[in-house]
């Protein structure tokens, strides 16, 4: 699986480098800024990018205009942010387009490798990976179009951004599926969404409708 990496920390860059490879990932280019981002990712276009919204010149949002411009000349390239901060209005840029795998991840809260491993792996496949942090400061953003929601509802939405199945929530909550599904259906009745059999679009539909 062929790797793109964005980060301008040298230590940071090169550890990641050496944990990808470490798990049988080809890490093709590692960048330290944004200018460099965008030709990398158009002519590797590799399996996932990992990338770091602050990058120089600027350090404001370099890495994930380049990502995003990426995605036009590449559509569905796969984006992993690892950020040190939640950027709510970053996550709103990237999930404008519902093609590929996406993902957020803050880099104080990536409790392990292998849950750091799993994510670059579900974003790849075309999966959803979302920091719980980075999803509740969405959720508050929109407090009177949730206010129709259960308190169920709200527990079952929030484990739906985190990319989260009907299966893994049921076993969360400890619930059966058919409640799950059936908590589901009035979500997205009530937030006015049309209910879809996948997975990943379900989620970035829910996250574009919070942050929108």
């Amino acid at each position: 699986m062929r790797v793109v990496i964005a980060e301008d920390l040298a230590l940071l860059r090169d550890g990641l480098t050496r944990l990808l490879r470490a798990y049988d990932f080809e890490v093709v280019a590692a960048v330290e800024d944004g200018p460099s981002l965008l030709p990398a990712l158009v002519e590797h276009r590799p399996d996932v990018a990992v990338v770091d919204v602050r990058l120089p010149p600027t350090f404001t949002d370099e890495g994930l205009q380049a990502a995003i411009e990426a995605r036009t000349v590449v559509p569905g390239l796969p984006v992993l942010v690892l950020s040190q901060h939640v950027e709510p209005l970053y996550a709103r840029e990237l999930l404008t387009d519902r093609r590929g795998g996406v993902g957020y991840l803050l880099k104080d809260r990536v409790a392990n490798v292998a849950q750091f491993i799993d994510g670059v792996r579900r974003v790849a496949s075309g999966g959803t990976v979302m920091d719980p942090e980075v999803v509740g400061q969405l959720l508050a953003r929109h407090q009177p179009p949730l206010a129709a929601l259960t308190v169920r509802e709200r527990e079952v939405l929030g484990l739906m951004a985190e990319g989260r199945s009907n299966g893994a929530i049921a076993t969360k909550l400890f619930v059966g599926d058919k409640a799950v599904s059936k908590h589901i259906n009035s979500i997205f009745t009530k937030l006015g969404l049309p209910p879809s059999d996948d997975d990943h679009r379900r989620v970035l539909a829910v996250l574009a409708y919070l942050n929108g």
